[in-house]
């Protein structure tokens, strides 16, 4: 599979008594089989077009300022006809070279505290990997997962990598076993695979049972002090 990327970035300095640095990016993806485009803010996502719901969907945060991008998606259908025009001529012209690669970083984790029988989310977290085409799987149990998935967009860093999240809903059981799989080009055939299982720790009652054992033998004392005192006062 061919891939074209464009990373347009403009950068804007605000200068008072200190420097701040802000950037304002586009990226355009595309190939034989998929494409995505977006704008972003300080690798913030803002805007994004889903070729499948034929809409631009805008992705700041709810307390953020309000903002819309008008006619996003049309001109998002135009930039991907033209990426693709132009990935032909390149392929062509350049007769497909190797692409530089990075192979992901992959890490699981819930996005709550585990408690039995309570609905969480489990998070596939997968970093600093180049070109930006990559496949996630889940398995439960050794059995391919398909309901209660969600995947991100393809996020840029810094450094020219990308990184993506995928969530799995789940009810934690005990004794089940969660993995996430990742197949990247960079990985020459070998997936990244990371697991996580279900392992509540049980509330410790150690503290518990030695206060518990001091108390008991604090009042014992202090009855046996008190009898042997009575005694002694019988005595004179």
């Amino acid at each position: 599979m061919e891939l074209y990327i464009i990373i347009l970035a403009l950068t804007v300095v605000l200068s008072t008594e200190a420097e701040f640095v802000y950037e304002d990016f586009q990226i355009l993806i595309c190939s034989d089989m998929e494409a995505e485009i977006m704008n972003g803010f300080d690798e913030e996502e803002m805007v994004h077009a889903d070729f499948n719901k034929k809409k631009a969907v805008e992705t700041f945060p709810d307390f953020g300022d309000p903002m819309t991008f008008p006619g996003f998606y049309e001109y998002s259908v135009r930039e991907v006809e033209v990426c693709k025009f132009n990935l032909a001529l390149f392929i062509k012209a350049f007769k497909s070279p190797s692409p530089e690669m990075d192979a992901p970083q992959t890490s699981i984790y819930p996005m709550d505290d585990v408690q039995l029988d309570v609905q969480n989310t489990l998070i596939c977290h997968v970093t600093d990997f180049y070109p930006p085409s990559l496949s996630i799987s889940w398995t439960k149990n050794n059995v391919n997962v398909t309901e209660g998935l969600s995947l991100s967009r393809y996020k840029p860093m810094n450094d020219g990598t990308f990184n993506i999240f995928s969530s799995l809903k789940f009810t934690p059981a005990e004794g089940d076993i969660y993995s996430c799989t990742v197949n990247h080009r960079a990985l020459h055939g070998q997936p990244q695979t990371k697991t996580w299982d279900v392992d509540v720790a049980l509330p410790d009652v150690g503290p518990a049972v030695f206060c518990g054992v001091g108390l008991t033998l604090g009042l014992l004392g202090v009855a046996i002090g008190t009898f042997f005192l009575v005694k002694g006062n019988n005595c004179n």
